[in-house]
């Protein structure tokens, strides 16, 4: 891709909408995915990361003014620069909390959006990791409400452990950072920084556990994390300016923090899986948006498991789609008539490449529901059977009415009807016999009858020549 499109939208009522043209290029995408999504606050300086990891100055909007830019979630699939035979999949989001949009259930739903596709999510702050920070940082303590592992309800603290085997890597990127990495003056890294701002206060009153909740939910949900501290690029002035600047007129340290971060995304990002470890492509990954978007739009809350089935039915009719016009194809190729022999081998041959192709795309077909559609093909091949014998009496009657035109002209002239005739025509009918396509030859004894039984009905009304 030559630079981002959306990939979910509002549409004119205001409703997540999936953008077809960005399912389109997944669809060409048969690699498996590496998902990177990008959420927070608007006008923190999001897009200016996910450009630095595609590699690029431009591309995601960056925008110099106090109004969000990027609307909805928008889309970069990238050859993945450390991983070859891999897709990189950029998502950068809308920006929570815009002031214009004033509408808190649409941030839930991009925040649950980028947590349900993404293998590695990464929340951009400005300042410190303070209260104020983990107070905007709510959605994830709101995941649970807005996304369910199991379509058959069970136990909530069941389902809340599972949550952890599905979601993804986390990473806390805070921009702007200018205090000191110390903590009771000992220096710490940014990962001890990180934990030491999810620490738990003890206490079971309701100013402790309000303050606890972010925090938990961000360590139950969240056990892969990692902090990256960013200081500020350059002057305040300049700030809007980052896409235009030349990295020379970047602070060094910037730049360096930038590159590390990269490096570990790169790194450290595990490609996209589903529920029961199946990796995910660029069609499956269009499935997944689909899927979850659609049960959003229905008022419904997006479940893991349906999802999964969601995807594993869209994946099997599209392969069994894919392995019959296949077949057809391959049969299709055939010029018809065709010795039997000859039609049986291509059968087997493209019936068994068929069968092959369906099950490298097929997943989750338990019940064999589709591969027994496949067998579809048999039901195919007698087809192509009985338009085989219609084809091959059509060209044998052709044949043979060419090859006796001069036979006619014989017996028009009179000349079977004089001494020798009948050897001559005896003569004449064998040469047409052999002359008749191999192909043809299977139909001739049927002729064969058809011309002796005229010949029989012509002796009977005393025709010239039916003596022969």
């Amino acid at each position: 891709m030559e630079g981002p499109v959306c990939l979910v939208g509002n549409g004119a009522n205001g409703e997540l909408e999936v953008n077809p043209a960005a399912l389109e290029i997944l669809r060409g995408v048969a690699q498996p995915v590496v998902v990177v999504a990008i959420v927070g606050l608007y006008r923190t300086g999001k897009s200016y990361l996910m450009n630095s990891l595609a590699g690029k100055q431009r591309g995601f909007s960056l925008g110099a003014t106090v109004q969000s830019h990027t609307k909805g979630i928008w889309m970069w699939c990238l050859p993945h620069p450390r991983r070859a035979g891999h897709t990189l999949v950029l998502l950068d989001t809308e920006g929570l909390g815009d002031v214009e949009k004033g509408d808190t259930k649409n941030d839930a739903w991009i925040f649950a959006l980028a947590v349900l596709l993404s293998s590695t999510l990464v929340y951009n702050s400005k300042g410190t990791i303070d209260q104020y920070a983990m107070e905007q940082l709510h959605f994830v303590s709101e995941l649970t409400e807005h996304i369910k592992v199991k379509a058959q309800g069970g136990d909530d603290t069941e389902e809340d452990t599972e949550f952890v085997r599905f979601f993804p890597s986390f990473v806390w990127a805070v921009r702007d950072f200018t205090l000191e990495l110390r903590i009771e003056g000992q220096l710490v890294t940014e990962d001890q920084y990180l934990e030491h701002a999810l620490a738990l206060r003890k206490g079971n009153n309701k100013k402790v556990m309000e303050y606890n909740l972010p925090r938990q939910c961000i360590r139950n949900f969240f056990p892969t994390r990692k902090c990256f501290v960013f200081v500020q690029p350059t002057s305040r002035q300049e700030m809007g300016q980052l896409d235009l600047l030349p990295t020379s007129a970047l602070d060094p340290q910037f730049l360096d923090q930038t590159r590390r971060f990269c490096d570990y995304v790169f790194q450290c990002s595990h490609v996209k899986t589903v529920k029961g470890g199946i990796p995910v492509n660029g069609r499956r990954f269009g499935s997944l948006v689909q899927s979850y978007v659609g049960t959003i739009r229905s008022g419904q809350v997006p479940c893991l498991d349906n999802a999964v089935t969601a995807m594993a039915t869209i994946e099997n009719e599209a392969a069994l789609r894919e392995a019959l016009a296949h077949y057809a194809a391959g049969m299709g190729g055939l010029r018809l008539p065709a010795e039997l022999a000859e039609l049986s081998a291509a059968h087997g041959t493209h019936e068994g490449d068929a069968l092959r192709l369906f099950m490298q795309r097929s997943f989750k077909d338990e019940e064999q529901e589709f591969q027994k559609q496949v067998a579809g093909i048999t039901e195919r091949y007698a087809d192509i059977l009985a338009e085989n014998e219609a084809v091959s009496e059509q060209t044998c009657r052709a044949l043979l009415e060419e090859l006796s035109a001069a036979m006619q002209q014989r017996l028009s002239a009179g000349l079977y009807s004089q001494p020798g005739g009948y050897q001559a025509y005896d003569r004449d009918q064998t040469q047409v016999s052999w002359c008749l396509n191999p192909r043809g030859r299977v139909r001739l004894p049927r002729f064969a009858e058809e011309k002796a039984e005229g010949r029989r009905q012509g002796k009977a009304r005393g025709e010239p020549g039916s003596d022969q």
